[in-house]
């Protein structure tokens, strides 16, 4: 079998039931997927309803295309009007007509292959943003990229962070809004410091940054989000840039002019030893809301306080108005690595709900009042190693979720395992390297342990219908 046949495949499947439609019926205005999650509420619920219960089984292969490289795909594509624009691996952007899948432009940023080995978890890319004829993209070597839309030429480019000083990576989609542009940055495993900016759409300028932990005091705080942040760290964690990436989850809420964040996991993982003494290290594992016009922090709200499991918060951020004991809310849903559902209130960060979607003995539920989990011995690995739900990987991660208003429901691919936590006491920072302070299923001499290990570890997987007012699960398809 040839070396292409391995590379990545994006496969197109449309029922032999529409063949006989006409182009012009194909790309109708509700066809388009004009951003990351459909819209700026991100619950990516299609009106398009041509594929039913009653013809899916007359799906068949329309088209296939093959991208560059044999490595992981996560882009959504955006389309517009009959074009598809998406990333493969190693930021490369593919323009191609979604009716017969001809590429009709691609641009290689040409990313130096050794930058690869900065990326925690494969040189992944989950996507563009279309707005004014260009098409914007993230670079795994941190550029920010804006392409013709028409021809993909170069427009622009920024480099966001610097690469040099600092081990930064770009995996996740931009955001645009209002002629500006928002991304992140992943690292948190090699010691980054993580922030989020915005770009000026037209030619690229920063207008603005926000660091999500705090630096070295010594140098001076950039405002007071981060005085009050340092406040709930210890140590010299700034020796280890702290983490706190916002690696994924961007979304902009136009009826309020609010920019939530999602905001990732501790550097090292381990607590103990990135703020010995303890403290809940904000921002980690929290969302933030910002003034997208000028990234002034407005409010936030921690999903992990002491973050030590590599729980982030940069999981898809969903925006909702909904009924809540009687009142209309306007709400967050969020369904992060640490098995919780939270219903969030969105013009304040006060916590309405939290209930577990998947199995958890890190934390046994949320007080209410304060908004704070209960913590259970089972997530202690300070002395002893712990067998903790969910493991790093989390309950759910990247993958996107969506939410029906025919059912109210929301859809969440879920993922049932656990996994052996220990402390490493490796303190001294590598540069490029992981530091998380942590053993994973290390080699335990607890027979009983290594085989629970060994059980538990066999990934379990479900695609879970949650209805997010009941706070409980509808129902549950589960994949092994």
């Amino acid at each position: 079998m040839s070396t292409d046949m391995y590379r990545s495949i994006l496969i197109l499947l449309v029922g032999a039931v529409f063949t006989v439609l006409v182009p012009s019926q194909l790309l109708a205005a509700n066809s388009n997927w004009p951003a990351y999650g459909l819209d700026n509420n991100e619950q990516r619920f299609s009106k398009l309803d041509q594929i039913n219960q009653a013809n899916v089984n007359q799906l068949g292969l329309a088209w296939w295309f093959e991208t560059d490289f044999n490595r992981g795909l996560e882009a959504t594509p955006i389309v517009l009007d009959g074009i598809m624009y998406f990333t493969g691996n190693w930021s490369v952007v593919y323009a191609v007509d979604a009716l017969t899948g001809k590429l009709l432009w691609r641009y290689d940023p040409e990313v130096p292959k050794a930058w690869g080995k900065m990326a925690c978890c494969d040189v992944v890319n989950r996507g563009v943003a279309v707005a004014d004829g260009k098409v914007v993209f993230g670079a795994l070597d941190t550029r920010l990229i804006a392409l013709d839309q028409r021809s993909g030429e170069l427009l622009w480019q920024t480099k966001t962070a610097d690469t040099k000083k600092w081990p930064y990576t770009i995996t996740g989609a931009p955001r645009i809004a209002n002629g500006k542009v928002f991304i992140g940055n992943g690292g948190a495993e090699y010691g980054v410091r993580g922030f989020v900016a915005a770009y000026d759409l037209q030619d690229g300028e920063q207008l603005w940054k926000f660091y999500t932990v705090p630096g070295n005091p010594a140098d001076g705080f950039e405002n007071e989000a981060m005085a009050r942040a340092a406040q709930t760290w210890n140590g010299q964690w700034w020796k280890f840039g702290g983490g706190g990436t916002v690696w994924d989850s961007i979304v902009y809420d136009e009826e309020l002019n609010q920019l939530y964040i999602g905001v990732g996991n501790g550097s090292p993982w381990n607590r103990e030893i990135r703020s010995p003494g303890g403290g809940d290290n904000l921002y980690l594992s929290s969302i933030v809301a910002l003034n997208p016009d000028s990234g002034e922090y407005l409010w936030h709200y921690q999903e992990t306080p002491a973050e030590t499991w590599d729980y982030t918060a940069t999981q898809p951020i969903m925006l909702a108005e909904t009924m809540w004991q009687g009142e209309q809310r306007k709400v967050i849903w969020h369904a992060p690595k640490n098995g919780f559902f939270f219903v969030i209130d969105r013009t304040n960060g006060k916590l309405l709900s939290a209930e577990p979607f998947a199995r958890v003995n890190w934390a046994s539920g949320y007080d209410l009042e304060t908004g704070r989990p209960v913590f259970t011995e089972d997530g202690d690995y300070k002395d002893e190693a712990r067998f903790v739900y969910p493991s790093s990987g989390g309950a759910h991660n990247w993958h996107p979720m969506a939410h029906s208003p025919e059912t109210g429901l929301v859809y969440i691919p879920v993922m049932d395992v656990g996994v052996e936590f220990a402390t490493n006491n490796k303190t001294e920072y590598t540069w490029g390297e992981w530091n998380l302070g942590v053993e994973m299923d290390a080699p335990s001499t607890d027979s009983a342990m290594f085989l629970k290990m060994l059980i538990e570890r066999i990934p379990k997987g479900s695609l879970l219908a949650w209805d997010p007012v009941q706070q409980k699960a509808a129902c549950r398809w589960f994949c092994r």
